[in-house]
């Protein structure tokens, strides 16, 4: 581990429970790659204590900022004194910098994070339709993303169509025009496939969508990280899709949390 000093720049990680979290690990390499004199730190935080521990961050002269995650994604951004549009439309935040004057300034870089991760993989977006399975906080950064990131179409697909409907308004407010549309378990006629649902995370799970109707010329995407090979993406393979497992998003994640905070080599 490396020597931390009085100079040492802090970063914490805000979740309930914490035991599971992967984020450290990641991160504090980076910082060790980039030569950086920073710690990112666990900070486990009960939803009750939430408010209060943030509030405290502001009065830490040597804090770069926090990263946060369940179950505190949606409250910590009423807690924040600034956010992009995009972040209040997502309605939830999973980075927060603290500015030199103990302001802080939130923003939602999941969808970003698994963006990156399908660029960094060599795999095209920009003109690609695209096919969403989920519509809660995971699946509204990154169906916002995609539709940043330059995709001919997006079909949102959620158990709950009103759910769905919701997130495709709130992406048509800020990019009218998108072509944005609610659909059904049926992913055929799509280029890229996203399970951005937690369907996989547990043995047993349902799948998340028909992957009886899977093409294989389709790329089928997940953002779990633990199983590497869920259910969904065995299924994939086996109709000759393309898969691309959760990995490669955290790891685009972090050069983008580093980004957001400052991290720079020294």
């Amino acid at each position: 581990m490396k020597e931390i000093t009085g100079t040492t720049k802090l970063i914490g990680i805000l979740a309930d429970p914490i035991h599971h979290v992967k984020t450290p690990q990641r991160m504090n390499e980076h910082l060790s790659t980039v030569g950086y004199d920073g710690v990112l730190v666990p900070m486990h935080t009960k939803p009750a204590h939430l408010a209060a521990t943030v509030n405290g961050l502001r009065n830490l002269e040597n804090l770069l900022g926090v990263i946060v995650t369940v179950p505190h994604k949606t409250a910590v951004l009423a807690l924040c004194d600034d956010a992009s549009e995009a972040t209040r439309l997502i309605g939830a935040a999973n980075v927060v910098r603290r500015e030199a004057d103990g302001r802080l300034v939130a923003t939602m870089l999941d969808g970003e994070g698994f963006v990156r991760g399908l660029k960094d993989a060599g795999r095209a977006i920009k003109g690609k339709s695209a096919y969403l399975a989920g519509a809660g906080g995971a699946a509204n950064a990154i169906g916002f993303a995609l539709v940043q990131a330059g995709v001919s179409q997006l079909t949102i697909a959620n158990r709950t169509t009103a759910r769905a409907q919701d997130l495709l308004e709130r992406i048509k407010s800020l990019y009218p025009d998108a072509v944005v549309r609610v659909g059904t378990a049926d992913p055929s006629g799509h280029d890229l496939v996203v399970n951005a649902t937690s369907l996989g995370l547990a043995e047993g799970d349902p799948l998340p969508l028909d992957t009886s109707k899977l093409e294989p010329t389709q790329l089928v995407c997940e953002i779990i990280m633990q199983p590497a090979d869920t259910a969904l993406l065995k299924a994939a393979q086996a109709k000759g899709c393309a898969i691309h497992n959760g990995a490669p998003m955290l790891a685009g994640q972090i050069a983008l949390m580093a980004e957001f905070l400052g991290v720079d080599a020294e």
